[in-house]
């Protein structure tokens, strides 16, 4: 699934306008804490959370991710939306709760990768 496809299926806004949406996601992790972020095995991944601070932004860019979707209709400051795109983080914010949102992403077939934990 492609990133836009992501935001179509979730009724997203994109909020850094110079991402690539073309880019393929594989799995998606959602969680608002990042220590569980960070035991979650990579792999062209998304991050779906409500936590809304520069801190979900360095962890997605430690594991790699290419997107993160603030669910909730959560809105990041500049700070936040200019570390991302500083780092090639397509960011995303729905309005959906991070329950719905994981769900309709499985759905359309998106899965989860591996925890260690």
């Amino acid at each position: 699934m492609t990133i836009q496809q992501m935001q179509e299926i979730l009724g997203a806004r994109l909020l850094t306008p110079a991402a690539d949406l073309s880019q393929e996601v594989h799995t998606a992790c959602g969680s608002d804490m990042m220590s569980d972020v960070l035991a979650y095995v990579k792999d062209q991944a998304v991050l779906l959370t409500g936590l809304n601070n520069p801190q979900v932004v360095r962890t997605a860019d430690m594991m790699d991710m290419v997107c993160i979707v603030f669910v909730r209709g959560k809105m990041p400051g500049d700070e936040v939306l200019g570390l991302a795109e500083s780092r090639d983080i397509a960011v995303l914010s729905t309005d959906l709760p991070m329950f719905a949102a994981c769900g309709l992403l499985y759905q359309h077939g998106l899965r989860g990768g591996e925890w260690h934990g």
